[in-house]
């Protein structure tokens, strides 16, 4: 069988190793030793001034929206993880959602100015694939309105634009780090911002609120992530060049022998260092990706339809049209791509789309 992706597993002796110090602290939550580890080896890969390991990647979306959304409307992009709407909604904010760029497949900056209201609070835009949306000018309109900026970056660990963290870009930025993600922690995510105080707002929001054992500076949640999932982090991150490495040798398989002419594929915006986390082609109609699909499925190969559907057809969301979103929603499907998918796998499912 091959999945979209899969998690990638270190040498087991090497999470135990991890594991024994757990068990030698006798600590397991509440921010032990290995997750304050975590945070400073993480700091250091990625260039960051600050980060807040958590639990999940959708915990620091919910917090950013408390922090900065005041129950406002919520400048969003229907082409995304699911997430990004459901928590602008859990959070009793309004999404307001703009079209995407055909090519990048980011939220279109140039639509962003036409949406604003007196009602609207923040931005959220999330890095398609890992792919930077136009951070320079959704920042220029944030500050020409008095609008946060939140970027759900859940793909973009290791991804750089013009030499700085993607993550260094907003009023707050998030990632996951969920077991198929490029650096996982089994389950898991992380925000970052460079604000003092939103620093301390997100700190004490993801444990309850507190201030000491008996004293809050206000509402909180349980955001905390645990020392089992940080030895895995620990465990992970010494392998990050492995993980790149393969993962840049299935992308650069599928860009020399899958057949342009018949799919088209995302493109990276100028000025990136990627981290190869997806690999979406796009399919000239939604017939041809369903028999495609089938075929792929037949055979044990199951790609997956992401992002689908476009979220302005959620349910419980209020929304207009949003026709390119939609059109690329309906045609889009990621390929296998993982570290040690093999060139053999590779070669079957090019040749069978």
């Amino acid at each position: 069988m091959i999945n979209v992706t899969k998690a990638f597993f270190p040498p087991i002796e090497e999470y135990q190793l991890q594991l024994q110090r757990i068990w030698n602290n006798q600590w397991i939550t509440n921010r032990g030793e290995l997750v304050r580890e975590l945070e400073t080896n993480l700091k250091e890969y990625l260039q960051v001034s600050h980060i807040l390991c958590t639990n999940n990647g959708t915990i620091p979306l919910q917090i950013a929206l408390k922090l900065l959304g005041n129950n406002g409307e919520i400048i969003t992009t229907p082409f995304s993880y699911v997430a990004s709407t459901s928590t602008i909604v859990w959070e009793h904010c309004t999404p307001v959602f703009v079209d995407i760029h055909p090519t990048y497949l980011t939220i279109d900056e140039t639509k962003i100015e036409a949406a604003i209201t007196p009602k609207t609070t923040a931005i959220l835009a999330t890095h398609v694939f890992g792919n930077p949306c136009n951070v320079e000018v959704i920042e220029a309109i944030a500050k020409k309105h008095q609008l946060k900026v939140i970027y759900d970056a859940a793909h973009s660990f290791g991804v750089s634009y013009k030499g700085n963290s993607l993550f260094n870009f907003g009023d707050i930025s998030t990632c996951s780090f969920h077991a198929t993600k490029i650096f996982h922690t089994g389950e898991g995510g992380a925000l970052f911002c460079n604000n003092k105080d939103y620093q301390l707002q997100s700190f004490y929001s993801h444990n309850f609120g507190h201030k000491s054992a008996t004293e809050f500076y206000g509402m909180g949640i349980n955001g905390k992530l645990s020392e089992l999932q940080a030895a895995m982090g620990l465990a992970v991150l010494p392998y990050m060049p492995t993980i790149l490495e393969g993962r840049k040798k299935v992308v650069d398989y599928y860009n020399t022998h899958l057949d342009f002419s018949k799919v088209t594929t995302l493109k990276i915006r100028e000025h990136t260092n990627w981290n190869y986390s997806y690999y979406p082609v796009i399919f000239k109609d939604e017939k041809t990706l369903l028999k495609v699909q089938k075929a792929l499925n037949e055979i044990q190969i199951f790609p997956r339809r992401y992002f689908y559907p476009s979220l302005n057809t959620l349910k419980y969301v209020d929304s207009k049209k949003m026709p390119v979103s939609e059109r690329i929603a309906e045609r889009i499907l990621c390929l296998p791509s993982y570290y040690d998918l093999s060139e053999s796998e590779l070669k079957m499912i090019c040749d069978l789309i």
